[in-house]
């Protein structure tokens, strides 16, 4: 045994004996989420974008519009995209190169979210049916990481696309054409919000910094929408949940996501 593991024995005994107390190590309660900071139109030449801080994590996120191809079984419907990247600096054991098994699953967990929510009203993303869409791709940058990058990368998102105002464009001589000066605000129908919640021994805590995260037994992100609907849930980790421990986790997610919901309307609202 390595003595980093040591160290990681040490610090989940020591979140193991906090939480039979009903304590964390933060000093939240087991169902608070940290404190999030949302700062709408941070990168100014993007179609969208929002830098979120979920306690310690950070990220940024950037939405390019532009016209693109569809898909040949989705001629009449537009296209959305959502992708994740972490920078080396972000935490010690970043690499460069390409994207692990991890942030592949970050970048799908984050995409199912918002578009199983149906957030995008995507059949009026379309300039000519079956030759011309209009794409909405939403990619997230993490740039400090200390735990549950599901959320702040849900968050930037739905933050950045909710600020995005897209470009039009008519079909000229079968080529999608920029109008000048024309924009319009992305058709949003939701606001989707996902909570990720991690089981660690028998207890389960929302929002888990990054001791909580390496602590962690087993995880699960739900995402709800503004009618309190489940509309996308993943399981991860090594072990299960319960029946009453995932209906519980669904309750939660309807009570927490509904107030980080307001926080993003509020800072979309400020930002405009």
């Amino acid at each position: 045994m390595t003595s980093t593991s040591v160290i990681d024995e040490l610090k989940k005994t020591q979140i193991l004996e906090l939480l039979e107390q009903g304590k964390r190590v933060d000093g939240r309660s087991l169902d608070e989420p940290r404190e999030l900071h949302v700062e709408i139109n941070a990168i100014p030449k993007a179609n969208g974008s929002a830098r979120v801080r979920l306690g310690e994590t950070e990220v940024i996120c950037g939405v390019k519009i532009q016209p693109d191809r569809p898909f040949p079984d989705m001629g009449d419907k537009g296209i959305f995209i959502c992708t994740a990247e972490l920078l080396p600096l972000s935490h010690p054991t970043v690499e460069t190169g390409p994207p692990g098994p991890d942030v592949i699953e970050l970048a799908r967990v984050v995409d199912r979210g918002i578009r199983e929510s149906h957030m995008i009203d995507v059949s009026q993303l379309v300039i000519e049916k079956n030759k011309s869409v209009v794409g909405v791709f939403a990619d997230n940058v993490v740039v400090d990481y200390d735990g549950n990058l599901f959320d702040a990368c849900s968050y930037a998102a739905t933050a950045a696309l909710l600020s995005s105002k897209s470009p039009k464009w008519n079909m000229v001589d079968d080529v999608p054409t920029l109008v000048e000066g024309e924009e319009q605000p992305v058709p949003i129908s939701t606001i989707p919000v996902s909570v990720t919640m991690g089981k660690i021994g028998n207890h389960i805590v929302v929002d888990p910094n990054g001791d909580e995260w390496d602590s962690m037994d087993s995880r699960v992100t739900i995402t709800t929408d503004s009618d309190g609907n489940i509309c996308a849930l993943q399981k991860g980790g090594s072990d299960g949940f319960t029946l009453d421990e995932i209906v519980k986790c669904g309750e939660t997610s309807v009570r927490v996501g509904a107030k980080i919901r307001e926080k993003l309307k509020e800072a979309s609202k400020a930002g405009q």
